[in-house]
């Protein structure tokens, strides 16, 4: 039996991703492969039917003097997570591209109130699976990102 091997590319517990079908050119995230999904931090949320379908409306401050950004996405799902401390909630997911390290891939992320984090942003893992490992000890192996597509591999998540 042969076997490919390809190599994943190696992040940093902390790296820059962007958000482009949301208009975010640069956000600091916490990569955290032990958390299952993926969490955006919101200021605001609210829920509208549009095109037969229900959608969210949000709002998001970015940080680093960028002033805040409002967007709408369909509800691609609407489920129970445990946050790290044990609590759990009802949150709104959507999809939407996530690049990073040269990478742009499609990734489910769920709505919340992240303001006492340090991070506007959370990584989990199924964000990360088949394209990318992380290095717990390193930090912004893939710098800030540059605001145009140059070097930019579309993929679709896996699911």
């Amino acid at each position: 039996m042969s076997k490919i091997v390809t190599s994943k590319i190696v992040l940093g517990w902390r790296e820059w991703v962007a958000l482009p079908g949301l208009g975010i050119a640069s956000l600091r995230a916490k990569v955290d492969s032990g958390a299952r999904s993926s969490a955006l931090h919101v200021d605001a949320q609210w829920r509208f039917h549009e095109r037969g379908g229900p959608w969210v409306g949000f709002r998001l401050s970015p940080g680093h003097g960028a002033g805040a950004i409002e967007a709408f996405a369909p509800v691609h799902d609407e489920r129970e997570v445990t946050d790290s401390g044990g609590h759990c909630t009802r949150r709104v997911f959507i999809r939407t591209p996530l690049r990073l390290a040269g990478v742009e891939r499609e990734i489910a992320i769920n709505l919340s109130d992240r303001r006492g984090m340090l991070f506007p942003m959370l990584l989990g893992r199924t964000a990360l699976a088949q394209v990318f490992t992380v290095d717990p000890a390193r930090s912004f192996l893939h710098g800030r990102l540059p605001s145009g597509h140059a070097g930019v591999t579309t993929m679709k998540s896996y699911r």
